[in-house]
């Protein structure tokens, strides 16, 4: 196990400018008694997976004792917890298995509300959960399509994972070989064509260029604190931050970006969440980027498989975009719009319809 630093030496790991993944099988992210083995979290993931890193984010800042395993070593036990095939999986002490990363933090925050991360005003508080599912939904489709679309990025990707599935150096290229094949052929899934990179490409410097402008005035999506806002879009710079190609891309031209990324590691609140008016001049261009993009194709997305349609088209900004429809946006964009129900009050409203999201969630 590998106690984190604490301290002015933890004050300046945090303040270095150079990333490392957290690698270390079984190191326990916590700042409470170490000693206490039973009350431990497990987190099974990997460090090639946003959600993953999500997750441990999460955790870290909320200060619960846990494990980090790598699923591939951990298989037996994986598959004794896990209903889907995918991480993160989340053991809690008490041995209950969660997956799926924006449940988990939902049922955290209910079970341990400090320090928060959604604001009490309503207003904030679904910024935040919109803001959280565009990372989620929009952000990983960007993050895919890039890592998946470069040779050099593909191979890099590949290899990471492979290195990340078995200790045998032996069998790494094989490996390798075996996700370069099934992962290059997987972009039509999330909408990655010949036909979109030209578009994906404008969609991603579009909302990057927005994103540095935010963190140029704020260290977090809504203030000095993170919310759960930070803690789906961190991961998805992040993980294009790991992958050469498109990492020269963002350590090169959003160092404002990049430093939420350094802080979204070891998160700790700084001071409040701002006010709105504090936030609007650069968080209210984000929100109308979502109204023009993220939400119609979410929209169109969900009506397609309605329709039981096996492709779909959607107009954006002007531009068709197509790509066959996915299940799980149709059933996140659901329970969006059901916290939005919950949420809304005037004010809420206003800037919804302002930004031109609320037809897509009334």
């Amino acid at each position: 196990c590998i106690i984190p630093k604490s301290g002015k030496q933890a004050e300046n790991s945090r303040k270095t400018k150079k990333m490392r993944p957290h690698k270390q099988e079984g190191e326990i992210m916590t700042a409470q008694n170490m000693s206490q083995k039973a009350e431990m979290w497990k987190i099974f993931g990997a460090e090639m997976s946003p959600y993953s890193v999500k997750i441990r984010s999460f955790l870290r800042y909320k200060n619960l004792p846990h494990v980090w395993l790598q699923r591939s070593a951990h298989q037996e036990e994986f598959q004794r917890h896990a209903k889907l095939p995918i991480v993160p999986l989340v053991l809690s002490p008490r041995g209950e298995a969660m997956q799926d990363s924006t449940p988990i933090m939902d049922a955290l925050e209910a079970q341990h509300p400090e320090p928060a991360c959604l604001p009490s005003e309503p207003l904030l508080a679904f910024v935040a959960v919109l803001l959280e599912e565009y990372a989620d939904e929009w952000g990983n489709k960007l993050m895919f399509h890039f890592r998946w679309w470069d040779e050099v990025d593909q191979r890099a990707a590949a290899r990471a994972l492979a290195r990340s599935i078995s200790a045998d150096k032996a069998q790494w290229q094989k490996t390798a070989d075996m996700i370069y094949e099934r992962m290059t052929q997987r972009g039509h899934f999330v909408g990655s064509s010949e036909e979109t990179a030209p578009l994906l490409d404008s969609y991603f410097d579009t909302a990057a260029r927005l994103w540095e402008a935010h963190f140029a005035a704020h260290k977090f999506v809504l203030g000095a604190r993170p919310s759960l806002a930070d803690f789906g879009v961190y991961p998805q710079f992040y993980q294009l931050y790991l992958d050469p190609g498109t990492g020269g891309r963002v350590r090169g031209f959003y160092t404002h970006i990049m430093d939420h990324c350094h802080r979204m590691l070891w998160p700790r609140a700084e001071g409040a969440f701002a006010d709105w008016a504090q936030l609007a001049p650069t968080l209210e261009p984000i929100l109308e980027n979502i109204g023009q993009f993220f939400l119609p194709w979410s929209t169109a997305n969900a009506k397609a498989l309605e329709a039981g349609e096996d492709q779909f088209s959607v107009q954006l900004d002007g531009q068709a975009y197509r790509q066959p429809p996915q299940k799980y946006h149709a059933k996140s964009l659901r329970v969006l719009k059901e916290k939005y129900q919950r949420m809304r009050d005037d004010a809420l409203d206003a800037l919804m319809e302002k930004t031109g999201c609320l037809a897509y969630l009334a």
